[in-house]
């Protein structure tokens, strides 16, 4: 029996929002696991969902570049919001970007004409900035015949720098100038509903299995038959990949559109296939729950000002 200190009993009260006696119970009942205890709780009505915004992030930027037919996105981590903000931090993420579009080992690659590579070019920069900073992770995109890449940065501190970077390729044989804001919509509607994949059927078996274990939890507690149960389970999990994969989502601009309904007409109207191959959503400290605020009216307001 794994002893549960108070230790325990805080960091599990800092990422659910409950109470210390209810949380001290979900670690008896689990064995001390956090991810356990937190879908205990879920179950039982006591938290709607891991509170895992209150733990600390790092702080530092998103940034994303877009070249020669291909693309990265990177997070850099700093210490503070200070020195995120700070020119120089800025410019060594620019770099970075620009070494990554053509290399797969980034860190090891040279930067610039420094003469030092991406890897010693950041200790460099730790040196004389004198806070701590991380090439926490890249993702690139190469150059594929018919694919358009498209971009779009939330909470901008910085041209294509903020904390919430997106792109998003189109497949088709249509100019890339044809679909810049169709692009840069579908963009923002990534950065606003947070997709966990492309269709339904590419969500993680085991992230569905751990929602579909809560929801049976959930029903029982209700006290109704199993056979009632199997069918509230079946209902919580096709609104949950519904509502988790891109193509089913509702277009947060009208509120009403499929994403998958919404490709089809640009296709219709552009006279040629309209298809989203790959898509990528970076927000620093990625893994910390959102904060309770109306993120994608936000960015539907920012979209129909545009």
């Amino acid at each position: 029996m794994v002893e549960i200190t108070a230790g325990l009993v805080k960091e599990l009260r800092e990422k659910s929002g409950a109470g210390m006696m209810d949380c001290k119970m979900a670690l008896s009942e689990n064995d001390g696991n956090i991810d356990l205890s937190i879908d205990w709780l879920r179950a039982k009505g006591i938290t709607k969902a891991a509170k895992k915004s209150d733990r600390i992030a790092s702080e530092g930027l998103i940034g994303s570049l877009i070249k020669n037919g291909s693309a990265a996105i990177i997070e850099l981590n700093s210490e503070t919001d200070f020195v995120a903000r700070n020119e120089e931090f800025q410019g060594l993420l620019r770099g970075i970007l620009d070494v990554s579009i053509d290399n797969h080992d980034v860190e090891n690659a040279q930067y610039q004409d420094s003469g030092r590579t991406v890897a010693e070019e950041i200790n460099e920069k730790i040196a004389t900035i004198g806070e701590n900073i991380m090439l926490r992770r890249i993702t690139r995109y190469e150059n594929i015949k018919d694919e358009h890449v498209f971009s779009y940065t939330h909470n901008a501190v910085a041209d294509s720098l903020g904390k919430i970077g997106v792109l998003v390729a189109i497949r088709t044989k249509n100019n890339s100038d044809k679909l810049a804001e169709f692009g840069k919509n579908l963009c923002m509607h990534i950065a606003a509903t947070n997709p966990l994949a492309l269709a339904s059927n590419e969500i993680s078996p085991e992230l569905i299995e751990r929602e579909k274990q809560i929801a049976q939890e959930q029903a029982r507690e209700s006290g109704k038959p199993e056979n009632i149960i199997e069918k509230m389970v079946e209902g919580r999990i096709k609104k949950f990949t519904e509502e988790n994969a891109l193509l089913s989502q509702i277009f947060v601009i009208d509120g009403e559109t499929k994403i998958a309904k919404l490709l089809e007409n640009k296709s219709r109207e552009l006279n040629d296939d309209i298809v989203i191959t790959r898509f990528t959503r970076m927000q620093l400290g990625d893994g910390i729950e959102k904060k309770e605020d109306d993120f994608a009216g936000e960015v539907a307001a920012v979209i129909s000002k545009n």
